[in-house]
């Protein structure tokens, strides 16, 4: 199994935008949170590298998303399991040459990263919007008025968030909560990490 940090330097290689590198220690740290929360805290590591290498082809190669990533991820002596999980959140996503993900997620693991990953993203871009700029002081009404707002976060598909809670058989309002309380719980870590990158 790789270790933490031969999957940071893994996603370095690939990566050198501090907005994704700092969208992969995000969703590494909300799902090593979710993994906490949710009864798999001996996998929480586990659960935070799939989270740190998700996005690990898309800088390079945005048209080939979840394409180009199992290659990638052999050549840094990744296993088949993390290479599935990485690959099974595009599921059902078409990319820019017509190609549909079929790698379909089945582990909890993978429903929560497919399901949350988008939502970190909408999460931050409502953050910045604040006085603070942080996530801490942010409550679900205000975050839930951001998400109906069909002009904020664009790029952040309400249609992919809403599957990914479907897929988990939770209530919007959960991973709305959940995903907003593991952003804040984290926030701080992440801008320790991110600081030492840049």
């Amino acid at each position: 199994m790789i270790t933490r940090d031969e999957a940071f330097e893994l996603l370095k290689k690939y990566n050198k935008d501090m907005f994704h590198i700092r969208h992969a220690l995000t969703v590494e740290a909300v799902m090593k949170w979710y993994a906490n929360e949710l009864g798999y805290a001996d996998e929480a590591e586990h659960w935070g590298i799939v989270g740190l290498l998700h996005d690990i082809d898309f800088e390079l190669y945005p048209d080939e998303h979840c394409l180009k990533a199992p290659e990638l991820l052999r050549d840094g002596g990744v296993g088949d399991d993390i290479i599935h999980s990485v690959c099974s959140h595009g599921y059902g996503i078409t990319v820019g040459n017509g190609v549909t993900i079929e790698v379909e997620p089945i582990h909890e693991m993978e429903k929560v990263l497919f399901a949350a990953d988008e939502l970190t993203g909408l999460i931050w871009a409502a953050a910045l919007m604040r006085p603070s700029k942080s996530t801490k002081d942010m409550e679900l009404k205000s975050l839930k008025k951001k998400y109906k707002s069909k002009g904020f976060a664009v790029g952040c598909s309400r249609e992919v968030i809403e599957r990914g809670a479907d897929q988990l058989g939770w209530e919007l309002d959960k991973l709305l909560t959940m995903t907003l309380q593991a952003m804040a719980a984290t926030e701080d870590l992440i801008s320790e990490e991110v600081t030492a990158e840049e």
